[in-house]
């Protein structure tokens, strides 16, 4: 799945101190997708954050990302995504298709779309790094249609499946 639009690079955007949650040792990703979205410059079709933190919101104990639904701002923490969190050996290939999804599922919710209960699909909810790893690299027919009817004609010129 590919998203052809212009995109530029922000550099790096503080983190806000009052988002870190010190009891659980993570940050408040609301918190953070606020002060992203603020600092967005107005023509933004859509901001997509990546941040190296571990991410959480007060009623999950951790969240891969949160976007506005139907919003700009999407973000995705790189925290959970490697292998390392979870004792393995690092895979710079397991790694970059975990963050595909994963910003891609986002970026989805800026446009409208809700999780899809079909595994396949890139909305699918995650709720464990296995439930990324089985969803498949693309948009499910039904969400694709449901974003192609999202895209201003102009600002995107094609969202493609692969």
């Amino acid at each position: 799945m590919a998203l052809e639009v212009t995109v530029k690079t922000a550099g790096d955007v503080p983190i806000p101190d009052h988002s870190f949650e010190a009891e659980r040792n993570q940050y408040h990703s609301t918190k953070i997708l606020k002060e992203l979205v603020r600092g967005a410059p107005p023509d933004s079709l859509k901001v997509l954050g990546v941040i190296e933190k571990d991410l959480c919101i007060p009623i999950l104990t951790f969240v891969y990302g949160e976007a506005q639904l139907n919003g700009i701002g999407a973000l995705v923490s790189l925290a959970r995504l490697r292998q390392e969190f979870y004792g393995a050996q690092p895979d710079d290939d397991i790694f970059r298709e975990r963050l595909h999804k994963e910003a891609l599922h986002e970026l989805g919710h800026t446009f409208g779309l809700i999780h899809c209960s079909l595994v396949e699909c890139l909305m699918y909810l995650s709720n464990t790094i296995l439930d990324v790893d089985r969803k498949g690299r693309a948009f499910c027919r039904h969400c694709q249609r449901a974003l192609n009817s999202k895209i201003e004609p102009g600002r995107v010129s094609k969202w493609t499946g692969r």
